[in-house]
Formats: structure tokens, C-alpha cells, sequence
């Protein structure tokens, strides 16, 4: 009989709800301690799972030799700390994206995982949802031929709520949201594209929300709500203190294997969904929303005038579990790694490369749209977090 998994969770609340997908006795996981620094997260902890350990202390639950396994759920700027102190003590971890918030603390994270040959997971969930995998399995079937070219175009309909009300504004946690929220999109670009940026440019600005003057005080926690009724953008109020990533950017990427990449972002769309597009030496293929069930891909590869259709269409059918049934997948690919040594989707490199992609433009941006060369990861890195991945 194979050992039951102890896991605990650093962040119970908020995305750390994700590690309670962990739990399941039946077959061998179970969620012992959670840890989080607000009495009310750790009081609904409690009541999920009575037997559990909980502190406002990380460090507390590290100390528990029997516990395997961690969710690193944190907010962003520390991820590095709590990822670091958790390899430290041994702990197998799933780190939710992005990985950190510089490439330098990338690098620390994965060569002290290395040097600790502990198992190290990055919750990029999107290489799950399965508008990526449709359009994967369709790339390389050869359908549109070697890939040339690849983009994104992310509309943020809740950018307001989500993102200017909270630590996610502040550049300090966060470095900006081309690295925050655009980590997912650069990977699935590097995904679709077989490569990852070499050279990045970018240009923005923040241009609507620093001129909302309703915030709220420094001691508040903001309320990062979705409601419908917040709109237009400049009605929005009680947003954080401090305001200084930008609400649009635009980026251009030169990948190693010599794809032309773009990405695009904006957070005060009354829409909300990513649109990628995909061309290569024998057609297109374009996805048209992004949520099963509300979503199509369409594939262009016969010469033509203007083609609505496509010529063939693909329908993403209806997905249980949040994220369109993404992260049920996730936590069940990062159980299987840590106990059964399966394979995985991707490599902390990957995830690595994706923030040091968005952190490269960020200052590309930030400093009038100069050209940025991206660092690369040494070779033995790359060979040793390959090791973990499918073949693919």
C-alpha cells in the first residue's frame, strides 16, 4: 500500500483554496495544516478540516516533519521566501504562478530545488485548460504547418477590481502586471510556439486608473470583488493607495527558434478573455473565447478572401472544476509527481523563462521601449528540470 501524502498550504485563503482539490483520503492525500496571516481565512480552514494544524506562522508548518508536500499560495513578492524555506526543509512544492516576481529570484528558486533534489511544481494552469490543449494537439498535428508567427490579445474586463485594489498595483510586490498577469499568456505563447523570448520590447503606460482619486487607506485590505456593476472603468472607487504599474501594455518578442511573438493587455475592457492566434507555413488557427462551453477554435488553411468560419471549427464542450476543470487537472498531475513520479506539463525553467520574459519587457517599457536581451538559464539547469517533463 503506497503512503499517504501529508500536504499543507502557505496562503489558505484566496487562491490557496486550490490546495483543498489536494485532499483526498480515498486515495492516499490528505491537507493537515494551513497557514495564513488572516484570523478568518484560518477560521474557515478550521472548519473544512477540523483535524488540521493552523498558524499565522509559516515557519510553524515546516517544522512538521510529517508533511510532504506544500502549496506555496501566497501574494506574488513572496513567493521567493516562502518557496526558498520550503525547499529548505524538504518539502516537495507547488509554487503558484508567477514563479517570483524578478528573474533573479527565479534562479535562486530553482537552483536551490536542484541542489536540494527537492520536487518543484509550477501552477501555470493554463497548459490544462483545454481551449491550449485543443489548440497544442492542433499545432502539432502539422495542420498549419512550422510555426511563424504567434500573439495575444488579453482583454481584463476585471482589471479594476482585481488588479488596482490591492498589492497587485504596487510595483514593489509586484514588479507590474506585463510580469503578473501576463506569465500565464508568455507561456502559453512559448507553449504554441516550441521556443521562449530571446529579445523583448514593449511600450505602455498606466492611463485611466491614477485618475481615480477615491482610495482607500493604507490600513484597509481592498476589496478586489468582480461586480458587474462597477462600470464604466472611472466610476470604480476605494482603490489602493498606491498606484504605479501600468493598466495597458504591448510587447514584442523575438523567441530562440526565431518566432515573432506579441502580446497585448489591457485591464479596462467591458470584456473579459484571451485571444490567441497561431499562423504558420499552411495556415492559421484563432481561438474565439477561452471558457468551455463558450468557446470555439478555427482553423484557416486554404487560400481565401474573408472567412468567418474558418475551414473547420472545433467546439470546447462544458468542463467541471474551477477554471474550466484546469485546476482539478493541475493538483492531480502535481500528486502524481510527488508521489508516483509521473511526468509533468511543464519545467520551473519554463516558468521561468516566462517571468524573465515579462520582467524584461516591464523595463523595456519603463525605460521608453529599449530593446532587452533576456538572461538565459545555465545548460545543467535546463537538463535537470527536463528530466521531469512529458515528451511532448
Amino acid at each position: 500500500m503506497k503512503k499517504t501524502i501529508k500536504i499543507g498550504v502557505i496562503g489558505a485563503g484566496g487562491r490557496g483554496r486550490l490546495a483543498r482539490l489536494a485532499h483526498q483520503p480515498e486515495n492516499g492525500f490528505e491537507l493537515v495544516a494551513g497557514v495564513d496571516k488572516n484570523q478568518e481565512v484560518l477560521r474557515e480552514f478550521k472548519e473544512k478540516f477540523p483535524e488540521a494544524f493552523i498558524s499565522t506562522d509559516y515557519r510553524e508548518l515546516l517544522e512538521i516533519k510529517e508533511i510532504d508536500a506544500v502549496f506555496v499560495t501566497t501574494p506574488d513578492f513572496l513567493h521567493e521566501e516562502h518557496a526558498l524555506a520550503a525547499i529548505e526543509a524538504g518539502k516537495a512544492v507547488y509554487l503558484e504562478k508567477p514563479m517570483t516576481i524578478t528573474i533573479d529570484g527565479c534562479d535562486r528558486v530553482l537552483k536551490k530545488a536542484k541542489e536540494k533534489k527537492v520536487k518543484l511544481y509550477v501552477g501555470h494552469n493554463m497548459r490544462h485548460m483545454a481551449v491550449v490543449l485543443k489548440m497544442k494537439e492542433l499545432i502539432d498535428s502539422g495542420i498549419i504547418g512550422d510555426v511563424k508567427v504567434g500573439w495575444c490579445r488579453h482583454f481584463i474586463a476585471y482589471g479594476g477590481d482585481a488588479y488596482f485594489k490591492d498589492w497587485h498595483a504596487e510595483r514593489s510586490k509586484s514588479t507590474g502586471l506585463l510580469l503578473q498577469k501576463a506569465a500565464h499568456d508568455i507561456d502559453v505563447l512559448h507553449w504554441l510556439c516550441k521556443g521562449y523570448t530571446r529579445k523583448v520590447v514593449a511600450f505602455g503606460g498606466l492611463t485611466l486608473y491614477d485618475k481615480i482619486k477615491d482610495r482607500h487607506s493604507p490600513q484597509e485590505r481592498g476589496d478586489a470583488t468582480f461586480r458587474i456593476e462597477n462600470w464604466p472603468p472611472l466610476t470604480q472607487k476605494q482603490l489602493n493607495p498606491i498606484i504605479d504599474v501600468e493598466d495597458v501594455s504591448m510587447m514584442l518578442m523575438e523567441l530562440d527558434n526565431g518566432v515573432f511573438c506579441s502580446y497585448q493587455q489591457c485591464h479596462y475592457t467591458p470584456d473579459a478573455w484571451r485571444n490567441y492566434t497561431i499562423i504558420g507555413t499552411h495556415g492559421r488557427i484563432e481561438n474565439f473565447g477561452d471558457s468551455p462551453g463558450n468557446a470555439v477554435i478555427k482553423v484557416w488553411y486554404q487560400r481565401t478572401g474573408y472567412n468567418h468560419y474558418g475551414d473547420i471549427q472545433y467546439y470546447i464542450p462544458p468542463a467541471a472544476g474551477s477554471h474550466g476543470g484546469s485546476d482539478p487537472s493541475i493538483v492531480n498531475e502535481f500528486l502524481r509527481f510527488v508521489r508516483d513520479d509521473e511526468p509533468v506539463r511543464i519545467s520551473p525553467v519554463e516558468a521561468r523563462n516566462s517571468v524573465a520574459a515579462g520582467y524584461m519587457a516591464t523595463m523595456s517599457l519603463r525605460s521608453g521601449g529599449t530593446p532587452m536581451e533576456i538572461p538565459q538559464v545555465p545548460k545543467e539547469i535546463v537538463q535537470y528540470y527536463n528530466r521531469f517533463l512529458t515528451k511532448r
